[in-house]
């Protein structure tokens, strides 16, 4: 069966364009000034323009067609189910390292699917490999300057990139940089690093070839490879231990430095994992330059530091007693258990018990707090019933207070029976919800 054009409408934002035209979730956008909305880029070239004559299939099956002027980049207020009518694009590799073929059987199938779309890429900053575009859609995204884009690089070298990816359009990578670079477009770039695969020399190469596209190519982070305890049948692979993690970091160190004198800017990120895993310094936030990759997990943890330090002068220096616990995974204990000692020196009155919980659901490889589950904290906070607790809220999908492991924070809860309260990565909102209530910022 043929897809029926058009975007269906997630939601509508009060006061905005669609809601004073009365368009609804549920409704879908399919033509505008004549032509098919076939995906998120189509909508936003198309309502670009200051006149528009826009079709909507309301839900209820009615067709509707608007007219209306705007300001040409005024936004409508719309966010749609899908960034596109045909679905998103599917990976067509079998990455060694793929984190979905190691999730373990019998959970939701939509956790199975491994998405590899440019369009996600523009809108979401979601990592592609580019190896499933059709010339059409590689020939869209140079015409159309799609930008930024965000590309897993892995390695340069043709052969290695292969074998990581086990697909034989892998290795097309650095003509595929290089026609994406000339055409303006702005490159984020990320290696997931494998320990004898593509590190040492290899990583060396793919980063000096990655500089080859500077200022196109403004980023390169690097993260280690994950591994959970549901690798059956997949290749045997390593994780690093604090010895390789330091080699990385001393060579990174050294690039680094020579990128700051060269282009005025780090260029080669390393994620907050490795630091830990090397048991040295983070850096200090200068060296992320402007943090473009913070979702990635790079400099996420110095940024977060420096902005509970810079506002403990700011707090009550006494508060009614207060018992508070905090969760997070074991990569961010030792970070979390200094800050908490400073945080409790500052406000008499305030105690924070820290929880370092192991994750039993991915296996104790996984280190990350955003990969803890449900089933992980009923089973590490035992005996906390009638507490609060505090949880960083990248425990949870995109949207939604569920777990990786599909239990809600409500079933959570209740299952330990103490009062668990999500929180942003921001120093501020932790804080606030440590005190239990607003505090005012001065300047000091």
């Amino acid at each position: 069966m043929a897809a029926v054009p058009g975007l269906v409408i997630s939601s509508v934002r009060p006061d905005s364009i669609a809601a004073e035209m009365e368009i609804e979730p549920g409704d879908r956008i399919t033509r505008i000034n004549g032509q098919d909305v076939e995906d998120l880029v189509d909508f936003h070239f198309l309502s670009s323009d200051d006149y528009l004559e826009m079709e909507v299939l309301k839900k209820d099956g009615e067709v509707w067609q608007l007219e209306l002027d705007k300001e040409p980049q005024e936004d409508f207020g719309l966010e749609f189910v899908s960034v596109a009518s045909r679905g998103i694009k599917r990976c067509r590799n079998k990455c060694l390292f793929c984190f979905v073929d190691q999730m373990p059987p019998g959970m939701r199938g939509t956790l199975y699917e491994k998405d590899d779309d440019y369009r996600l890429s523009l809108t979401q900053g979601s990592f592609i490999t580019l190896t499933n575009l059709t010339e059409d859609e590689f020939q869209r995204i140079l015409h159309l300057h799609l930008s930024p884009l965000y590309v897993s690089v892995h390695a340069t070298d043709p052969e290695v990139r292969r074998r990581l990816l086990g697909n034989p359009l892998a290795g097309l990578i650095m003509d595929q940089l290089q026609a994406l670079a000339g055409a303006g477009i702005v490159i984020h770039c990320q290696i997931v690093l494998v320990p004898g695969i593509n590190d040492g020399a290899v990583l060396a190469k793919t980063v000096a070839d990655l500089r080859r596209l500077w200022p196109q190519v403004q980023s390169v982070a690097v993260v280690p490879v994950g591994l959970t305890g549901h690798r059956e049948k997949l290749p045997n692979l390593a994780g690093f231990n604090q010895e390789d993690a330091r080699q990385v970091i001393s060579l990174g160190s050294r690039m680094q430095k020579e990128f700051r004198r060269e282009l005025g800017a780090s260029f080669l990120y390393f994620s907050d994992e490795f630091y830990v895993e090397a048991d040295l310094e983070l850096p200090a936030v200068e060296v992320y330059d402007d943090l473009a990759q913070l979702e990635n997990g790079v400099g996420l943890s110095r940024l977060f530091i420096d902005e509970v330090e810079a506002l403990l002068p700011t707090l009550p220096l006494q508060v009614e007693a207060r018992l508070v616990h905090v969760v997070t995974g074991v990569s961010a204990g030792k970070i979390m258990f200094k800050l908490i000692e400073e945080i409790c020196q500052a406000v008499s009155g305030l105690e924070v018990q820290l929880h370092v919980i192991e994750n039993r659901f991915f296996g104790s490889a996984v280190t990350v707090a955003g990969l803890l589950t449900g089933s992980d904290l009923i089973a590490g906070l035992n005996g906390l019933a009638g507490e609060t607790i505090l949880i960083p809220r990248v425990m949870f999908r995109s949207g939604e207070k569920v777990f990786l492991d599909d239990l809600s924070l409500e079933e959570v809860s209740s299952r330990i029976g103490a009062k668990i309260i999500s929180v942003e990565p921001s120093g501020h909102d932790f804080l606030r919800e440590l005190l239990g209530f607003e505090f005012v910022e001065e300047e000091v």
